[in-house]
């Protein structure tokens, strides 16, 4: 588990195919020094794990399903790369809860340079759009971010001066692709809305509005929310 506050960016030093699968080669900050084989690692916000340390190369496996779906299956040697070590119990949660199993793969529509921040358009697949909420959490490559605005199959973010700095977001340019991890919480909760038949019918889970979720003890002791 991640909080998706972003620790500082690795070079990607090779990328070896593996059949369907591969194997890559990063190279770490010293803030990584800590890390040994079989701990997890945010790599743009895709959890893999660490199979050999040599100094200040790490070697990740990366399956052919994580390959599919993010965009690890991209990336070229010389590239930069967003890391982040495993969350701690103990660790403050600055962001929010990042699986670092991502959902799948976003294009950049639109870059907005104010004074010091950026505005980022993001079009993402319409299957994703549904999680979508203005003020709502979402990781991109593995950076947590708040959903400022949300229209369609698109979603626009805000990149403060001091994410620019330790991230790869404001390298980015328009069409590049991104990983796209949405807020864990919604998903649980359209799994427990639509698959728990016992409470809920199908045809009813489709309908979510303020009277459905009364029905089920969502809201306060009057429905109020």
């Amino acid at each position: 588990m991640f909080t998706g506050i972003v620790e500082g960016t690795g070079e990607v030093r090779g990328i070896r195919p593996l059949g369907s699968e591969a194997t890559s080669i990063i190279r770490v900050p010293a803030l990584f020094s800590d890390c040994r084989p079989g701990d997890s690692l945010a790599v743009d916000g895709v959890c893999l794990t660490i199979t050999s340390v040599r100094g200040d190369l790490f070697t990740l496996d990366i399956s052919a399903e994580t390959l599919k779906r993010s965009t690890l299956g991209k990336i070229r040697q010389g590239e930069m790369v967003n890391l982040e070590r495993a969350l701690r119990l103990s660790d403050r949660l600055g962001g929010h809860l990042v699986s670092g199993h991502v959902d799948g793969t976003g294009i950049i529509q639109r870059i907005e340079k104010s004074e010091r921040s950026w505005t980022i358009q993001i079009r993402i697949d319409e299957s994703l759009s549904r999680y979508l909420i203005e003020r709502g959490s979402i990781a991109v490559d593995g950076i947590s971010l708040t959903i400022s605005k949300c229209t369609g199959d698109s979603l626009d973010v805000t990149i403060i001066p001091q994410t620019a700095s330790v991230t790869t977001i404001a390298r980015k340019r328009v069409g590049d692709m991104v990983n796209i991890e949405i807020d864990l919480i919604s998903k649980y909760i359209e799994r427990f809305l639509i698959h728990d038949g016992a409470a809920i019918s199908k045809e009813t889970s489709l309908r979510i509005n303020r009277d459905m979720l009364i029905r089920y003890g969502f809201g306060g002791r009057n429905g109020d929310f």
